[in-house]
């Protein structure tokens, strides 16, 4: 059942949430000083995890000597490389995760989207990609017991389709299909930038209009392209603020978190 944002904010005393993605190449250079920043964050907010976990699933490949087949620069899927995706992000990538958030003391517990039909999804295209599928519905009973227990939820992008398939989901879509079926204020993607650079400089902020032009333009290019593209996806009417966050120095600095806010249109009076 999705719960509008004042129900969810009612039953929470009050904190909303915010998603956080993190990215897979980010995952064994996030700092210290990062993850002491959820301990701060979390006075203020309700917080879920998403996390990928390509170069884990690639090195693993490797020593399995399973080769992959990739179509427009993204892996196939198939039920042999699935297999090796459910073990690394499931196990290895999500317990090294909840394992330095309980250093911090904090409460956080690993699930796979697959679990208890958490992540409901479809294949996109099983010939082209095999068993990659995208999100239909989230399930957020479970996450809202778990965050008013006092956990943090850490989830793998993982899916059940309506018969049962498990399917590999795209961390960033995962993420941004989990804060819209949460109500969530903020969602957060975890790079290794510190934000959306302009000559040299942190963009506080930017619109969606603004980005188009600044890929048109060059300056926003490679692997950022995708990464903004599916921030802006990712708001919506409740979803009006998405940010691009360092994972390699605190999130919040000063009482603020700091990164480039990418938001549906510029506000007056906004810091």
């Amino acid at each position: 059942m999705i719960m509008s944002k004042s129900t969810l904010a009612t039953e929470r005393n009050q904190k909303p949430v915010v998603v956080v993605k993190l990215g897979g190449s980010m995952l064994d250079r996030l700092s210290k000083d990062f993850y002491q920043s959820f301990m701060e964050l979390r006075k203020h907010y309700h917080c879920v995890i998403v996390h990928g976990g390509g170069p884990a699933i690639t090195s693993m490949l490797d020593r399995l000597k399973i080769e992959s087949e990739f179509h427009e620069g993204s892996r196939k899927s198939t039920k042999e490389i699935l297999e090796v995706v459910e073990m690394t992000m499931g196990g290895k990538v999500n317990a090294q995760i909840t394992s330095k958030l309980g250093r911090q003391s904090i409460r956080a517990i690993g699930i796979k989207g697959s679990d208890a039909s958490l992540l409901t999804a479809r294949l996109i295209d099983q010939e082209k990609w095999g068993y990659v599928g995208e999100v239909e519905q989230v399930e957020t009973d479970l996450l809202l017991r778990l965050l008013e227990a006092d956990y943090l939820p850490v989830l793998a992008p993982l899916g059940k389709t309506q018969d049962g398939q498990t399917v590999n989901i795209n961390a960033d879509l995962a993420a941004a299909a989990v804060a819209k079926a949460m109500n969530a204020e903020k969602l957060l993607f975890v790079t290794d930038v510190l934000g959306i650079m302009r000559q040299g400089a942190v963009m506080e902020e930017t619109t969606p209009e603004e980005i188009t032009s600044l890929i048109e333009n060059g300056w926003i290019y490679g692997g950022m392209i995708p990464k903004v593209q599916s921030a802006v996806d990712a708001l919506s009417d409740q979803l009006e603020e998405v940010m691009i966050v360092s994972g390699e120095q605190p999130l919040i600095q000063k009482n603020q978190m700091v990164g480039t806010k990418i938001r549906s249109k510029r506000k007056e009076g906004i810091e």
